[in-house]
């Protein structure tokens, strides 16, 4: 049965070749002349080991035929052969094709030996080792009979040859060595030896290095088969790649000074040097190898003693791997030094092949040895040893005040990548924690933290005790050592240079937080501060504030804080006065002076003239009231004056009383909210802040935080502007008050003491009007003018002074109605709690309706809890002295 098969298979190639080679194939009468010799063709085809080198994929096969005809000029036969093709890839069923790709290739190989028959090549030299002689030409069906036919059988599909009687492999093997020779002008041990001569960077008899083609080529006046000239190209591209990594470290050692290669480029170009030392190794064992002759193909020899071409090329597959990596490496970090070559050369680490990853680990760790010092250095020692600028941690020097913010950054672009932005940051603050020790503190004790942290890590303090690789180490010895360089720190703050103290001092001082000493102040320099402010002394008003300090409570404090509050005078212009330009500022000397900057006191020094106009305000009222006070208890005195006169004295002093305590009502409220829901809520939220700080950083951020609060609910921010500009006005108005209230008294007393004149005694009256004629003989006073213009000039004047109470009174009713409409507006929850205080009896919102201010207070009220609002609404009353009862 088999024997039946195999001579189908017989009568089915002879077929196929006949209608391929056949002039008329549909006529059987004659044979084409050269059918015996395609026919032994193709059954050597199919008698072949030979196997395909491409991947099986049918559709390359088709798209690169489909190429080659377009590039040929064959338009119309490529769109037919992609048409067959479409048509030949869709069947699919009983009766189709399975292996198509294969059906594919054979075509294409087929083609292609047409053409090279075409080109008069003989096809025994394309296949040598499957040649038939003539005598096998008309035996096709023995060759493909059964198993016992002859020396030559079928075994699965591949031709079997068990013994050689007429000596045929022997002659084959002469023949090709002959041929060889004759298409060969240079035996291969010279072109092995050009080869190693090429890797060494050397150029060879033959093997020559080609600026333009930029590689090592074979000459073409040397002649060569085609597959030995791209052997050898191949093979030459390892010195190709050499000469770019020896040219790369000669150039960076010798050519360049330190200062632009820096240690870490030294580093590298070290361990390249290293690895070229185990290719020269190589290269002498193959040198050796090289000198023993290559045998020929009919001889018998043992592996290993001899070095041909593609023995070179499996020698050469690891190197070849380890120089390419080399060469990328070279070109990337030609441009790069310092932390960044280190990141990039970490990159190229990220790879699957263990070959490449443990070369990589090995060259890292020589290349990274000098940044790990450089950390390690850093984190236990506070000591930046970057000569070249390599590190990522770059310093300037600044003054001692500046150190913490100024004097080290992260240079984000010496940062490798194999260490994050979070430990980037905490290596920093570790090692700026050590310089602020030494340098600000003159403290010492950071270097027992250090070395507690080195210990608890499992590492030592000694040089290159981390290397790549040992990340997990490095976090531990960072965290530990910032943990306890940071406590120290933070210990040594507040115990040492008592910075709690300091910060209580100045809400006291420069926040207005002692009253006493806050008031017997204002009480003393307030005749001084209404002088022109280019008369005062500041040396006056220092005197002034110390009597202030050891009249007050204030003298029971530290020596040390009291020295640092002085007196400051302003910049001021022509027609200030001293109020404009007075304040207080608080000395904060190193270490302090990292928190306190000059910005951070520029802003209290804003807070502090804003309190301080807002108690001058409250001190104007109180003495508005002082001398409004005796007024109503004496008015009786003017009993005796025309009806007119004392009912529009009455009415006078009344409306001053009603809107001296409409402005009371508003400064009271608007201090209450400053004090306690400003400052105090602010304070001790920093308190809290300050308790829970690990770091120095995390201080900053609660102080700049606690600065930043008091600065936007005292309407001191950049969004509160506008508020900011009807409260000032609202304060001047009160001011402007106080002037009219004081010429409000001066006249009455005038008046008083002529009513008082008029009603004395006989004897008594000449040294009454002596008395007054002293005290009111300016140009202008009432006694001057004689009894008859009492009454006239003081209706006169109490009428006037009645217009400009209005007058006021209006302009304080108009300004407190943009002030309160607009604190809905306000971002910040406090400020609309101020307009809950201040409208609380909602008067002003039924005496001046306003759309925005209804809407806005009730849409801020449901949106609170009741019970928040409750509570709130107890405290407002407890706070006035009011006993309620509520029903819920």
């Amino acid at each position: 049965m088999e024997e039946e098969d195999q001579q189908k298979v017989a009568d089915l190639v002879k077929e196929l070749v006949i209608r391929l080679v056949a002039e008329n194939p549909t006529s059987s009468s004659s044979h084409p002349p050269n059918l015996q010799t395609s026919l032994r063709y193709a059954i050597r085809i199919l008698s072949s080991r030979l196997t395909p080198s491409v991947a099986p994929d049918a559709a390359a096969i088709a798209e690169s035929t489909k190429r080659r005809l377009a590039t040929q000029g064959k338009s119309s036969q490529a769109l037919t052969f992609a048409d067959l093709y479409t048509k030949f890839a869709s069947k699919t069923g009983p009766g189709s094709v399975d292996n198509k790709w294969a059906v594919l290739y054979l075509l294409k190989i087929i083609s292609e030996d047409r053409e090279n028959v075409n080109s008069q090549l003989d096809s025994s030299v394309l296949l040598p080792n499957l040649g038939l002689n003539e005598a096998e030409s008309g035996e096709e069906s023995r060759v493909l009979g059964g198993r016992g036919s002859g020396g030559k059988g079928w075994s699965n599909g591949v031709l079997l040859v068990s013994k050689d009687p007429e000596n045929l492999r022997e002659i084959a093997f002469r023949e090709f060595v002959n041929l060889v020779k004759e298409e060969n002008e240079v035996s291969e041990e010279a072109l092995v030896r050009d080869v190693l001569y090429a890797c060494q960077g050397i150029d060879g008899k033959y093997v020559k290095f080609d600026s333009n083609a930029d590689g090592y080529v074979l000459s073409d006046l040397v002649k060569v088969p085609r597959g030995t000239r791209i052997m050898v190209r191949k093979l030459c591209e390892l010195g190709w790649l050499f000469r770019r990594v020896k040219g790369y470290i000669s150039e960076s050692m010798d050519g360049f000074p330190s200062a632009d290669v820096g240690t870490i480029g030294q580093a590298f170009c070290t361990a390249l040097q290293d690895e070229l030392s185990d290719y020269y190794k190589l290269l002498v064992v193959l040198e050796a190898q090289a000198m023993n002759p290559i045998p020929l193909v009919s001889e018998t020899v043992s592996s290993g003693n001899y070095l041909s071409l593609r023995r070179l090329s499996v020698w050469f597959a690891e190197p070849m791997v380890k120089m390419r990596l080399m060469a990328v490496l070279v070109d990337k970090c030609r441009v790069l030094r310092g932390g960044a070559m280190a990141g990039a050369i970490h990159m190229h680490a990220q790879h699957g092949d263990p070959l490449v990853h443990e070369f990589m680990g090995r060259l890292l760790r020589r290349v990274c040895s000098p940044l790990f010092e450089m950390v390690r250095s850093w984190v236990l020692e506070g000591e930046l040893e970057d000569v070249f600028a390599e590190f990522f941690i770059v310093g300037q020097l600044v003054k001692a005040e500046s150190l913490w913010r100024e004097g080290y950054m992260l240079h984000v672009g010496m940062l490798p990548s194999f260490i994050s932005q979070s430990l980037a940051q905490r290596i920093l603050r570790t090692g700026k924690s050590i310089n602020f020790l030494r340098v600000c503190c003159e403290d010492l004790g950071w270097a027992d933290a250090a070395t507690e942290a080195a210990a608890a890590a499992g590492t030592t303090t000694r040089r290159w005790g981390l290397g790549y690789g040992e990340t997990d180490a490095l976090e531990s010895l960072v965290d530990g050592a910032a943990k306890r360089v940071d406590k120290h720190l933070l210990d040594v703050i507040y115990n040492q240079y008592k910075f709690k103290e300091h910060c209580l001092a100045i809400k006291r001082y420069l926040l207005l937080g002692q009253g006493d000493f806050v008031q017997y102040l204002m009480d003393i320099v307030g005749p001084e501060l209404s002088e022109p402010a280019n008369t005062i002394s500041s040396f006056q008003l220092a005197g002034l504030l110390e009597t202030a300090i050891r009249s007050s409570n204030v003298q029971y404090d530290d020596r040390d804080i009291l020295d640092r509050l002085k007196v400051k005078m302003m910049p001021h212009e022509t027609g200030d006065r001293g109020w404009d330009v007075f304040s207080l500022e608080y000395d904060a000397r190193v270490p302090l002076d990292t928190v306190f900057t000059e910005s951070v006191m520029t802003k209290y020094l804003r807070i502090f003239n804003f309190l301080w106009k807002l108690r001058r305000v409250e001190h104007a009222l109180i003495g508005a009231w002082k001398t409004m006070k005796p007024n109503c208890i004496t008015s009786r005195s003017f009993m005796k004056l025309q009806k007119s006169v004392k009912l529009q004295l009455l009415s006078t002093l009344r409306r001053c009383q009603v809107l001296w305590d409409e402005m009371n009502h508003f400064i009271s409220n608007f201090q209450y909210y400053i004090m306690f829901e400003v400052l105090e809520v602010s304070w001790c939220n920093f308190l809290n802040e300050m308790e829970v700080a690990k770091d120095l950083d995390d201080l900053l951020a609660a102080h700049e935080k606690y600065l930043h609060s008091i600065l936007e609910k005292s309407l001191l921010g950049e969004r509160s502007q506008t508020l900011y500009s009807s409260l000032f006005a609202l304060l001047d108005l009160i001011l402007k008050f106080r002037s009219h209230a004081d010429r409000l008294s001066e006249g009455i007393n005038e008046l008083q003491a002529r009513t008082i004149e008029s009603s004395a005694p006989s004897r008594d009256k000449s040294k009454t009007k002596k008395r007054l004629n002293d005290k009111y003989s300016e140009p202008g006073s009432w006694i001057s003018d004689g009894r008859k213009a009492l009454t006239q000039r003081a209706g006169e004047f109490l009428r006037n002074m009645g217009q400009d109470l209005d007058a006021v009174a209006k302009e304080y009713s108009s300004l407190l109605e943009d002030f309160i409409s607009k604190l809905p507006m306000q971002q910040h929850i406090d400020l609309k709690f101020l307009l809950f205080r201040l409208d609380f009896t909602e008067f002003y919102s039924q005496l001046h309706p306003t759309h925005m201010v209804e809407q806005s207070c009730c849409s801020w009220l449901t949106n609170q809890s009741a019970l928040y609002c409750l509570s709130v609404r107890w405290c407002l009353l407890l706070s006035d002295g009011l006993v309620w009862k509520f029903m819920v």
